[in-house]
C-alpha cells in the first residue's frame, strides 16, 4: 500500500513498540495519556508538517489513550482504531493481523455485480456482523454477489444509519468491531460474494466530533448542510486529504473490502488541481496492481456529470461507477403516479425510457425542480458503471414513515418493478427485504446522548415533515421503538416458496446466463414507447437477441410485432407460477402478430 501522506494513529511495531501520531498543528505541546492497563504520560514530538509522534514500549493490544492538547483536555484520537466505549471514551491499540483464508478471491468486475443494500443494526435480530455471516448462504443462493453495508464507522450510541460517524478509522464497537468485520469479509468471499462499504468523506458527525480541537480540519470557504465543509483545498488541507486516503486504502487492503461506495461526492468541495477523487482513484489503482485484486470506487452524486467515472487519462476523476437516483425517480413515479417534490421532474413513461437509454435523465434539458438546465450525456460511459434501483435507504427512509415501495403498490406492480430494475442494461441494487415483499419500514434513527442535539434532531424532522401532518405522527429519531420497527422480519423471508423471492431468483439468474444480458455497450440497448404506458426494449448481445415488454399500466396493453423473425417467450410476470393472474401472451410468435400484457406486467421473449 502506498501513500504520499504521514501516517497517523496508533501502530503497533515488532518488538512490543506502539507508534502514537496525531495531527494538530497549532498546538504547542501534546501529550499522550496512557489510561489502561497501567497510567502513563508520554511527551511528544512536533514534527515540521504539525504531526506529534512518540513511540512506546511495552504496549499491547487492548490499551486504552487519550490526548492531552496544551489546553490539558483529553481527547479521543481522530484516526482512533477502535472506540469501546462509545464516541466519547478513550481510544483503543488494536492488533490488526487476521487469519485470513480467501486468497483465492480476486474481487468482481462490475457487470457481474448484483448489490443488496444492507443496514448492520436491522438487518438481524442480533444487530451485528455475525447477524449479516448467518445470512450470507441465503444471499448466495438468491443469486446476490455483492453486499453494500451502510457505514460502519464509529457513531454515538448503537443505533445509527452511520452517516453520523466521526471516527472513520474505528468499526463500530456494537457492531462486533475490527475482527468482527473481517470475518464477515473473509466468510462472504468463501461464499462468491464481494463486500462495497459505504464511506462519508464529505462530512463528519455532530456528537463526538473533537477534530476541530486538533487543527483546521475544516473550511469557511464552502458551507454544507452538515456546517463547514471539510478542509481538502485550503490551507493544510494535505492532512486532511492524507488522513481519508489512508483510510480508504485502509479498507481496501487491510478488511479486503472490494470496493467503497462513497457518499455524496458532490459534496467534498475541493478545486484543487487535483480533486481529492482523482488522487484517491490513483491510489486505489495503484492498490489494485499491487494486490491484483479488482477495487471498486462508486460515487453517489446528485449531478448529472460523468466526469466523476471517466479515466484519468481522458480528464476525468477515474471513479468506477455511480449510483443513479434519477432511474428510482422515474420508476416509482411511474408506479405510485407521485409527482410531489423531486418527482416533478419525472412525471410519465418518457423519463423511464431516457434512463433505460441514456442512464441520466436529464442530459442538459430543462428542470422545473432546478428551475435550470441540468446534466450532460454520459455517451462515452458504459450501463455497467451505473448503479440503479427501486429502493435503497435513501429513498424508503428520507419519507417521513419511511414506508417501502411494495407497500405503496399492488403485487403485480412489485413484481413489474423487480423487472425493470433486474432486466436495465445498468448494476442493479435491491434494498434488503425488498426481494420478499418486507413491510417494515425503514425509518431515520438515532441514539445520541447530547440532550441539546436530541432536541435539535427531533424538532428538524418535525419540521421538515410540517406539511404532512394528515399522514400522521414524525417517528421519534431518538426512540429505540423506532428502531425496532425497522427490524426485518425474516419469517416472512423464509416462508416456503414466496413467489415474489423466487421471481427474483430466477431474473437474476437469468440475467447472469444470458449474454444480451451482460452486454452493456450503449449500442447493444435499443428503446420504444409506442404507447403511454408500454415500455419496449431490445437487448442484444454476440450471439442472442432479447425483447423486454413493461406494462404500466392497469389495464391490458397490446404489442404489435412485425419485425423479422419469430418469438420464443422466457418469462412473464402475469404468469400463475409467479402468483399472477395467468399469462395471455402466446408462448411462441411469428410476426405479425398482437401480444397482449396483464395490467402491471413484464414479458420476455428472445428473437429467433
Amino acid at each position: 500500500m502506498t501513500s504520499n501522506y504521514t501516517f497517523a494513529g496508533a501502530a503497533l511495531l515488532p518488538g512490543g513498540i506502539c507508534k502514537f501520531s496525531v495531527w494538530a498543528p497549532f498546538r504547542k505541546q501534546m501529550v499522550l495519556s496512557v489510561l489502561q492497563p497501567q497510567q502513563a504520560s508520554y511527551p511528544m514530538v512536533r514534527d515540521d508538517h504539525g504531526y506529534w509522534h512518540v513511540e512506546v514500549d511495552n504496549v499491547q493490544a487492548g490499551t486504552h489513550y487519550k490526548y492531552i492538547p496544551d489546553d490539558g483536555h483529553p481527547l479521543p484520537d481522530p484516526a482512533s482504531r477502535s472506540q469501546p466505549e462509545g464516541v466519547h471514551g478513550p481510544s483503543e491499540v488494536i492488533d490488526t493481523h487476521f487469519e485470513w483464508t480467501d486468497h483465492s478471491w480476486t474481487g468482481l468486475a462490475l457487470h457481474e455485480l448484483v448489490i443488496y443494500e444492507l443496514h448492520t443494526g436491522t438487518f438481524s435480530p442480533t444487530h451485528d456482523f455475525q447477524g449479516i455471516i448467518d445470512r450470507l448462504e441465503y444471499l448466495r443462493s438468491l443469486g446476490i454477489t455483492a453486499i453494500e453495508i451502510m457505514p460502519v464507522a464509529q457513531f454515538p450510541g448503537s443505533r445509527n444509519w452511520g452517516y453520523d460517524g466521526v471516527y472513520p478509522f474505528a468499526v463500530q464497537h456494537s457492531y462486533g468491531g475490527v475482527n468482527g468485520l473481517k470475518r464477515l469479509v473473509n466468510t462472504a468471499h468463501q461464499h462468491g460474494i464481494a463486500v462495497i462499504l459505504d464511506v462519508v468523506y464529505n462530512h463528519l458527525g455532530p456528537e463526538g466530533n473533537y477534530f476541530s480541537q486538533y487543527g483546521p480540519w475544516f473550511t469557511e470557504k464552502y458551507k454544507t448542510p452538515w456546517g463547514p465543509a471539510l478542509n481538502f483545498d485550503d490551507a493544510w488541507c494535505d492532512a486532511v486529504r492524507g488522513y481519508y486516503i489512508q483510510n480508504a486504502l485502509m479498507w481496501l487492503d487491510e478488511f479486503h473490502i472490494d470496493g467503497l461506495r462513497m457518499d455524496a461526492v458532490h459534496a467534498i468541495w475541493d478545486c484543487s488541481a487535483k480533486h481529492f477523487t482523482a488522487e484517491l482513484s490513483e491510489k486505489v489503482d495503484e492498490l489494485q496492481a499491487i494486490l491484483n485484486k479488482k477495487k471498486l470506487l462508486i460515487a453517489e452524486i446528485d449531478l448529472n456529470s460523468p466526469r466523476y467515472i471517466t479515466p484519468r487519462q481522458e480528464g476525468g476523476y477515474g471513479m468506477h461507477a455511480q449510483w443513479i437516483d434519477e432511474f428510482h425517480h422515474a420508476l416509482r413515479s411511474m408506479l405510485t403516479g407521485d409527482l410531489n417534490g423531486y418527482y416533478a421532474d419525472f412525471g410519465g413513461l418518457a423519463p423511464l425510457a431516457k434512463s433505460f437509454r441514456d442512464s441520466y435523465v436529464y442530459t442538459g434539458q430543462y428542470s422545473t425542480v432546478r428551475k435550470r438546465n441540468f446534466g450532460v450525456y454520459p455517451t462515452e460511459r458504459d450501463y455497467h458503471q451505473f448503479i440503479v434501483f427501486a429502493q435503497n435507504h435513501d429513498q424508503i427512509g428520507n419519507r417521513m414513515l419511511g414506508e417501502r415501495l411494495n407497500t405503496l403498490i399492488s403485487f403485480e406492480a412489485q413484481k413489474l418493478a423487480a423487472a425493470v430494475l433486474l432486466l436495465s442494461p445498468h448494476v442493479p441494487m435491491l434494498f434488503m427485504g425488498e426481494e420478499y415483499g418486507e413491510t417494515k419500514p425503514f425509518q431515520f434513527f438515532t441514539s445520541h446522548s447530547d440532550k441539546d442535539l436530541i432536541a435539535a434532531v427531533t424538532e428538524g424532522r418535525r419540521k421538515e415533515f410540517a406539511s404532512f401532518a394528515w399522514e400522521g405522527e414524525v417517528p421519534d429519531p431518538q426512540s429505540a421503538d423506532t428502531f425496532n420497527s425497522c427490524l426485518l422480519n425474516w419469517e416472512a423471508a423464509s416462508e416456503i416458496a414466496n413467489p415474489l423471492t423466487e421471481l427474483y431468483r430466477f431474473l437474476i439468474a437469468f440475467r447472469r446466463t444470458r449474454q444480451a444480458m451482460q452486454y452493456t455497450s450503449r449500442n447493444s440497448v435499443k428503446v420504444y414507447t409506442p404507447s403511454t404506458h408500454l415500455l419496449v426494449v431490445k437487448r442484444s448481445g454476440p450471439k442472442d437477441t432479447l425483447l423486454l415488454l413493461f406494462n404500466f399500466s392497469e389495464q391490458s396493453a397490446q404489442y404489435v410485432y412485425h419485425q423479422e423473425g419469430s418469438l420464443e417467450k422466457k418469462f412473464d410476470s402475469a404468469a400463475a407460477v409467479w402468483n399472477g393472474p395467468g399469462s395471455e401472451a402466446p408462448d411462441q410468435v411469428t410476426s405479425p402478430i398482437t401480444i397482449s400484457l396483464q395490467p402491471y406486467s413484464a414479458i420476455v421473449y428472445e428473437v429467433k
